[in-house]
């Protein structure tokens, strides 16, 4: 029953555009009413009607820890014990970037902003600033936050209604932005055929906007390759898979190593962060020590450099967490793939470290034209029956799914058990 999340629901669209603060959350892609959370506790969400879910979305990914967890709650609450924010450096800032340069080979400096899609928007700008280039190349199905020149053709929440762009924003910002398609090298061949100008090529090496599609590490080394050939800079958008598909996100997993990362999420510890970072020639263009300027008042804000120096600390120490955080997401997707193929739903999965993804499709995911030739009827379905039986996924197709530390072995077989029933309920 979600008696009160409806009425919360009706009570914020009176004053909130679509009664939400970000549009996937308004569940328009997949029916039914947004269930109003209350509180999260490590694997669980509880709405303000008192329903308990399992939580395979654990705020979009940062909580790798689950909901509440007792270090970075006090590590948080310490730090709030001395200021909010104070517009000045701190120790901690320091203390992070040392922890993820330390980790990312391809990072010699990284500055901290407040957002994944500020971070990518600085990222770029810097890229244009140190080649002297305007064009960039992006992929399709690829969502790098919501700034102008990055919504064209975006995955995620655009992806969801159907508007692969958005009105408000000018045609003279978007035309500097190329087109190519995932896994497909000749797509990028010929946006570098077409332009003189690019500055860099951005992509998320482990997609996790259209679905979970990772990218092919032939695929990678061809967009390294023709970056080289052409001085452009190659972006990893590692907003969503850094610290996530391993302790080196997709980097440490392909031999592939870009100029420029952008992060976010996980080194927030589930507070606002984003960061962007890469070699020391390109970061010394960044202003006060170069020409290229960004500033914010709350970059590096103090609770969240101690929320995701408590958990990137706890990570760098247990590395084998993620073969356990693994493990759970291919018993999990391996068993929703044998109850829908005993059922004769076409289902393909994917796995990669505590990230996981399905699509209801024949065919295998490559990219997003491909994931749009899901059953998203199937999956708003799915989706329904699951959420009435305590069960919280993504609540679009194209979105990836997470696995926290404390959602066990148990609480996995449990779900199975939800997707057959659910399953057998559609059919």
């Amino acid at each position: 029953m979600l008696e009160k999340s409806k009425k919360a629901y009706k009570e914020a669209l009176k004053y909130i555009p679509g009664g939400v603060d970000s549009p996937v959350r308004a569940f328009k892609s997949v029916g039914g009413i947004p269930p109003f959370i209350d509180r999260g506790e490590g694997p669980f969400l509880y709405d303000i009607d008192g329903n308990r879910y399992i939580d395979y979305v654990q705020s979009w990914g940062p909580l790798i820890f689950g909901h509440a967890d007792p270090d970075t709650i006090e590590a948080v609450c310490e730090q709030a014990k001395k200021g909010l924010s104070f517009g000045a450096p701190t120790l901690l800032e320091t203390e992070l970037a040392k922890e993820i340069v330390d980790l990312f080979e391809s990072v010699d400096k990284i500055r901290f902003v407040s957002s994944g899609t500020e971070a990518v928007m600085s990222a770029i700008r810097l890229a244009r600033g140190f080649t002297g280039r305007d064009d960039i190349v992006k992929f399709e199905g690829c969502y790098h936050g919501h700034s102008d020149s990055l919504l064209v053709s975006a995955g995620s929440g655009a992806a969801t209604f159907g508007t692969p762009s958005s009105p408000g924003v000018p045609e003279d910002f978007t035309k500097h932005t190329l087109l190519a398609r995932y896994n497909d090298l000749e797509s990028v061949r010929r946006c570098f055929e077409a332009s003189d100008d690019i500055a860099c090529v951005i992509i998320e090496p482990i997609a996790g906007n259209m679905g979970l599609v990772p990218a092919d590490e032939e695929f990678l080394q061809g967009l390294r390759a023709l970056c080289d050939e052409h001085g452009a800079l190659l972006i990893f958008d590692e907003v969503m898979s850094g610290f996530r598909a391993s302790l080196k996100g997709a980097q440490g997993l392909t031999s592939v190593r870009p100029d420029m990362t952008t992060f976010g999420k996980v080194i927030g510890g589930g507070m606002p962060v984003g960061a962007f970072g890469g070699r020391a020639d390109i970061m010394s263009h960044l202003s006060p020590e170069g020409p290229v300027y960004q500033a914010g008042t709350l970059s590096g804000n103090p609770v969240a450099m101690a929320a995701g120096l408590s958990v990137v600390r706890r990570l760098k120490k247990d590395p084998k967490l993620y073969d356990i955080l693994e493990a759970r997401a291919k018993g999990l997707v391996g068993g929703f793939k044998k109850i829908a193929d005993a059922h004769g739903v076409p289902l393909q999965v994917e796995v990669r470290g505590s990230m996981f993804g399905f699509f209801f499709n024949p065919n295998p995911v490559k990219n997003f034209d491909d994931a749009q030739k899901s059953d998203l009827e199937y999956f708003a379905k799915f989706h329904q029956k699951m959420i009435e039986r305590g069960v919280y996924f993504a609540c679009s197709q194209f979105e990836a799914g997470f696995i926290c530390e404390p959602l066990d072995d148990k609480l996995i077989d449990e779900t199975l058990e939800k997707i057959e029933d659910a399953i057998k309920k559609i059919l």
